[in-house]
């Protein structure tokens, strides 16, 4: 984590679906300031604007300030563990574990990773942080033992191409926890 020490930034997260609330403003704005959440209901938030604002976190970026002793999460306002957010957010969210060993590694490697929706694949990858620049890589996260189709790369490479992205295939093995990358770039020949 950043600047900011654990028990400085320690800080109650409620649990609302798929999504963690902070309601602490100023801890949440310092967690924004690390590019971790978004203020709620700003739709493009500048990283050097103060927001007086909730800040809302994936469950991703809940689970990883959880394992690092900084977010302690609330379900109907009971505290619960690490291990049963996770088994949570494997409830409700298709693929949680494998996408979020692609969420932890690339955040560990220093990346700002967000959504990828918008753009068709699961995270969208930045190297100094969104409002700082735009996301080089959209990232889609597969199974090791998933068979993919000529279609299915040509759809990948599509996918950066028509965003101006690099296309990134992260292959997970969930039994050995390694993560495999694969990157496509479009180029004139």
């Amino acid at each position: 984590m950043s600047s900011h020490s654990k028990e400085e930034l320690k800080v109650y997260v409620y649990i609302i679906g798929w999504k963690g609330i902070v309601l602490d403003i100023e801890k949440a704005s310092k967690l924004f300031k690390m590019f971790i959440g978004k203020p709620l209901g700003v739709a493009k938030p500048n990283p050097n604007t103060i927001y007086n604002a909730p800040l809302v976190l994936s469950m991703y970026e809940t689970l990883y300030l959880c394992e690092k002793g900084v977010a302690k999460p609330l379900i109907h306002g009971v505290e619960i563990s690490c291990t049963d957010l996770e088994k949570y957010s494997e409830r409700i969210m298709p693929q949680f574990r494998r996408k979020y060993m692609v969420f932890k590694q690339l955040r560990e490697q220093g990346y700002v990773v967000r959504s990828g929706m918008k753009f068709g694949s699961d995270f969208t990858v930045y190297e100094l942080g969104p409002g700082l620049e735009h996301a080089p890589y959209v990232v889609t996260v597969v199974s090791c033992n998933d068979s993919l189709r000529a279609v299915d790369i040509v759809g990948l490479g599509r996918i950066g191409h028509s965003v101006r992205k690099r296309s990134v295939l992260a292959i997970v093995d969930e039994k050995t926890g390694s993560v495999n990358y694969i990157v496509f770039k479009w180029v004139k020949i």
